[in-house]
């Protein structure tokens, strides 16, 4: 909180300071500048904040480190030879403690007097940093200062800077998904020296339960992925006939029949459903429709399960419905109006219109809401726990119960795990898969706009 004042008051104290100047240095007013006043002030603002907030984010990184460091070595001998993670935990209550928080550990006398040094050692090393934020500011401050006359190009300093900084966010984007790519791979390639490669992706059985100790039951576990994607593409599938049909006669009827009225009214309406939490879809599917479908089953002589695939695809087809509909529809308002009236000078119907001329031209837009609805229901998880069971099952039956590839990694990261067990690791491999399929349904949807897209005056 501190940091953010401090900053908030470099900014507005650089900017003043900066104004002043330049205001002295050009008495005539801006006209003898080359850039306008507020150009120069926002210049020397950015460069008093600058430092500090890179001094921050250094603090953020390594400052926890440091004070540990510090309190680490006043701990007697015997402390400092617990394993890394334990001595780190201790040290968080120690800190909470010092916080004035509440712990879970023993409150003995050796925790207090920890807790007392590590009060001790962030207030000294927080006064350090404090100091250094101010005196970095100065410095800028100071500088920038400096550098301002009445032909400083303020303005193309201030469009470098936005610039730079623009780069800089798309880079922590690229940068977050490359991250989180690697960290998969390489979690990936260490599951694979535990299971074989063949046995993950041909697998029938998955049971990924080991033991901690070899002299338990079941030391070893069943890893084939076929039964966890299997059951996803079974409820993907089953969701797509609902959400495919509904959202998209619901965007011919939006785009094509409806007033603007009804339009402005209808489509905020539909689109409410894309607002709902999953776990409320979740718990709509397993309290009214898992039930209602048991009930018609038994009165039709079918054996549905409580939990089944059918039950979460329906109501994952309703999850996504406004996806299709409003993408479809967005789409099918984009084609020209003049297309529409050369059929109707034809002589063509209003049917005829919309089969043979509106939704040829809209199948690119329609085919990339259809996958990116198909790569929406691949990932949802909640809906599937609830209504469709944690049961690995290898069938077609969608009266039966199935799981998925996300409610597994759910599963296999729920709780305290060692992540050198092939068990946890096998969330790595999942997680990749699934990478790999919905960033393959993406490419495929471009691929369909780029090749069928036609442009339009």
């Amino acid at each position: 909180m501190i940091t953010a004042i401090m900053i908030l008051a470099a900014l507005v104290g650089g900017y003043f300071v900066g104004l002043s100047r330049i205001n002295a240095i050009a008495p005539d007013g801006p006209y003898a500048l080359r850039a306008q006043p507020r150009f120069h002030a926002a210049f020397v603002a950015f460069c008093t904040a600058a430092p500090m907030v890179a001094l921050a984010i250094i603090w953020a990184l390594y400052g926890p480190g440091l004070i540990n460091a510090d309190v680490i070595a006043t701990l007697p001998a015997d402390m400092q030879a617990y394993e890394q993670g334990q001595l780190l935990l201790y040290l968080e209550d120690a800190r909470t403690m010092a916080a004035g928080g509440e712990v879970l550990r023993e409150h003995t006398d050796e925790l207090a007097q920890i807790a007392v040094t590590m009060g001790d050692v962030t207030a000294s090393w927080t006064m350090k940093y404090l100091i250094a934020a101010i005196a970095v500011g100065i410095a800028g401050l100071l500088t920038s200062r400096k550098v301002l006359h009445a032909q400083f190009a303020a303005r193309v300093a201030i469009e470098r800077i936005i610039y730079a900084f623009l780069i800089m966010c798309a880079l922590i984007a690229v940068l977050t998904t490359f991250g989180i790519v690697m960290s998969l791979i390489f979690e990936t390639f260490r599951f694979f020296e535990k299971v074989s490669v063949t046995e993950f992706l041909f697998g029938l059985q998955w049971s990924p339960q080991t033991a901690i100790r070899e002299d338990q039951v079941g030391s070893s576990g069943a890893f084939g992925a076929i039964p966890l994607f299997a059951g996803t593409m079974l409820i993907t599938v089953i969701a797509m006939f609902v959400a495919a049909p509904v959202g998209l006669l619901s965007a011919i009827f939006l785009s094509e029949f409806s007033t603007n009225r009804i339009r402005g009214m209808v489509k905020p309406l539909l689109e409410i459903l894309a607002g709902i939490p999953t776990v409320v879809y979740g718990f709509f599917a397993a309290l009214t429709v898992a039930p209602l479908m048991r009930e018609a089953g038994m009165t039709l002589g079918l054996d549905v399960a409580a939990h089944s695939a059918l039950a979460a695809g329906v109501v994952m087809g309703m999850m996504i419905i406004p996806l299709v509909s409003s993408l479809s529809d967005d789409v099918m308002n984009a084609v020209p109006q003049t297309l529409r009236d050369g059929a109707y000078a034809l002589g063509a119907t209003q049917a005829e219109t919309i089969r043979q001329v509106v939704l040829p031209a809209a199948l690119p837009g329609i085919v990339s809401a259809m996958l990116l609805a198909i790569s929406r229901a691949i990932g949802e998880t909640m809906i599937v726990v609830m209504a469709a069971g944690l049961a690995a099952n290898l069938t077609a039956n969608p009266l039966q119960m199935v799981t998925t590839v996300t409610v597994q990694i759910v599963t296999l990261l729920v709780g305290d795990q060692e992540f050198d067990s092939a068990k946890t690791l096998a969330a790595f491999a999942l997680g990749l898969l699934l990478f790999i399929i919905t960033l393959a349904l993406n490419v495929i949807a471009l691929r369909v706009v780029q090749k069928y897209r036609e442009q339009y005056d």
